[in-house]
Formats: C-alpha cells, structure tokens, sequence
C-alpha cells in the first residue's frame, strides 16, 4: 500500500467488507454455507479475486502497468505487496492447485483469508503437523516458481 497515491481506499478493513458484500451477494438473505471450512474458504476465494481484480486494474497499461518488479520471499506475502506482485502469486498459486489442490488451499487460506497455521489446518480438516509440512511445502515451491519468473 506504500506504492498507492494518497488516500487508497483498498485497506485490510475495505477488503474485508467488499469481500463480506460478495458473499451476500444480490440475495439479501445471504448463502448457506455447509460448515465453518466453507465459508472460510469461500471468504478466501473472494479477497483473492478482489485483490488480483484490482491489482489487473491497476497494471493496466492506462493505469501505470510499466512498474518494475522485484523479489518476493515467503515471508514477506502480506496484504500490502504491490499488485503485479499479487498477480505473480496469483498464477504460481494456479500452478500449484493443478501439482497439489491442497496445498494451495491451505496458501489461499493463510495469505488470503488471514488464518493462522492452526486455524487453516482446522478450517482444511488436516492435523496441525500435516499442516505445517504442506505449508513448509508450499511456501518452498511458490518461492521458487517466482523466483524462476524474474
């Protein structure tokens, strides 16, 4: 959010309303979710596409899509990276759901959605161990995916 002119509008807070507001939907009643693990899940789906929708917005080449990039480490994926950043995450995400669709769950979970380790391993159904080794996993793998694009 560094990068953004003055007065963004896009912070932790907005995103989590937009993506509350996506969720309901036009239907006032709201959706059924079938449990707990659902609806996070469904939650994380809606800040990911709310984050990459707005980060294409902005690399748009009307918008200033000529920005420079630069290297991403595991540790650094936070709500306020930059958006072409966002879109590199986004599609070595994609890759990943294709290799292991579990592992990617568990990164959209923990990036997206803001869960801890713990709770994405409950929201997933998995122990808290067989969490820890797929995050060590995926954290390891999208390191290297992005690593090879730049």
């Amino acid at each position: 959010m560094a990068n953004e002119s003055p007065g963004q509008t896009l912070q932790a807070t907005a995103l989590v309303h937009e993506a509350y507001l996506r969720l309901l939907g036009d239907d006032q009643a709201g959706r059924q979710w079938d449990n707990k693990g659902h609806f996070f899940a469904a939650a994380a789906e809606a800040m990911r596409r709310i984050l990459i929708d707005r980060a294409r917005a902005k690399g748009a080449g009307k918008r200033g899509g000529g920005r420079a990039r630069f290297s991403l480490s595991p540790e650094q994926i936070t709500l306020d990276t930059v958006p072409q950043e966002i879109l590199d995450l986004d599609e070595a995400i994609g890759r990943l759901a294709k290799e292991d669709p579990s592992k990617a769950d568990l990164v959209k979970l923990r990036f997206f959605a803001g869960l801890t380790l713990p709770q994405a391993a409950a929201v997933l159904g998995i122990s808290p161990t067989t969490a820890d080794r797929h995050w060590a996993y995926a954290r390891a793998w999208l390191y290297n995916e992005l690593r090879r694009e730049q």
